[in-house]
């Protein structure tokens, strides 16, 4: 069987889709399985022993130059002459359904009309798999992909995850914490302030921060000028961000992909919430904890004017970190 899932961004949204590889092949051991991936975000796939293809694309390019949709048209229409029996869009947006129709296969497969934002999308399919929006994402994303497949994977199974992420970098020294400072929206940073404060309750602890953009790099030169137990990293790769992950020993950030990334390489995190709702956007495990804001959050309706995050006490997180260190 070839199998083409289809999800192309967020670097979050890939992760918690990429837990089914595992379990495709362990069901299916002689399929082989391509993933279609915004060239953005395509190392977080490499190195994966169960993905056989990559096959990167720039859609978002389209936005800043519309000549652009016609070499990626030709980039998918090259990719349909692999004749796939199944394509599956775990994306469920209306750019994601139509690469899905441009690549072709005897079966498309995606959410259905009332499982996901853009309803036109389930337009393009020729089977639908239902769940509710706000029902928790890895849940979604497993479903979509395993129903047209004939299985499905059990919370055991979810729990009992090996590691998914791979990196062919050199093993780096074991560290402590590692600080996920930045995400993609404003109310769902912790404030730097507060972060301090954390860094200044477990000053005997190692603690690195990672950054990808001026402001989280000012914010990584506060702490490390301002805590003497903190060291600011250089800007990193995704790939090398994956063997930073696996070297600590605790990550703490946002609801944001690097803070997720901790979750696919079964390493123990907590993730703070603001506005974004936590029963949704992460996995629960003895190891992946989380902290969540007084919000009351629908996740059909996010409050964009909710910076609740910024009321967190950092002793709560901070009496978390230390109980899973121990």
């Amino acid at each position: 069987m070839k199998i083409c899932i289809v999800k192309l961004s967020a670097l979050g949204d890939i992760i918690h889709t990429m837990i089914v590889l595992q379990y495709i092949k362990k069901r299916i051991p002689n399929c082989e399985i391509d993933w279609v991936v915004e060239e953005s975000f395509k190392s977080i796939l490499q190195n994966n022993p169960h993905i056989d293809n990559i096959l990167p694309v720039n859609i978002k390019s389209i936005k800043t130059n519309k000549l652009n949709l016609f070499s990626q048209i030709k980039i998918l229409k090259q990719y349909s002459k692999n004749n796939y029996d199944i394509v599956i869009d775990a994306q469920g947006l209306l750019k994601s359904a139509i690469v899905c129709k441009i690549i072709g296969a005897k079966k498309i497969v995606g959410f259905s009309k009332d499982s996901i934002r853009e309803g036109m999308s389930s337009l393009f399919y020729n089977q639908t798999v239902s769940i509710g929006y706000e029902k928790n994402v890895i849940d979604r994303n497993i479903k979509v992909v395993c129903e047209p497949l004939g299985f499905s994977i059990s919370n055991e199974e979810i729990l009992n995850k090996k590691s998914f992420l791979y990196s062919k970098d050199k093993d780096l020294n074991r560290f402590d914490i590692l600080l996920i400072v930045g995400a993609s929206r404003k109310n769902k940073i912790y404030p730097k302030e507060k972060f301090l404060e954390i860094c200044n309750f477990l000053k005997d602890k190692n603690i690195e921060v990672i950054w990808a953009n001026k402001d989280e790099k000012s914010v990584a030169q506060y702490l490390s000028n301002n805590a003497s137990n903190v060291k600011m990293c250089k800007k990193m790769s995704l790939e090398s961000l994956k063997n930073k992950i696996k070297n600590a020993s605790l990550v703490i950030g946002g609801d944001t992909g690097p803070t997720h990334m901790a979750w696919g390489l079964n390493i123990a995190s907590i993730t703070i919430f603001g506005n974004t709702p936590h029963n949704r956007n992460t996995y629960i495990t003895n190891i992946n904890k989380v902290i969540k804001s007084s919000s009351v959050v629908d996740a059909l309706k996010l409050d964009k004017n909710d910076f609740n995050i910024n009321h967190i006490d950092s002793s709560l997180i901070v009496k978390l970190a230390k109980e899973l260190l121990i």
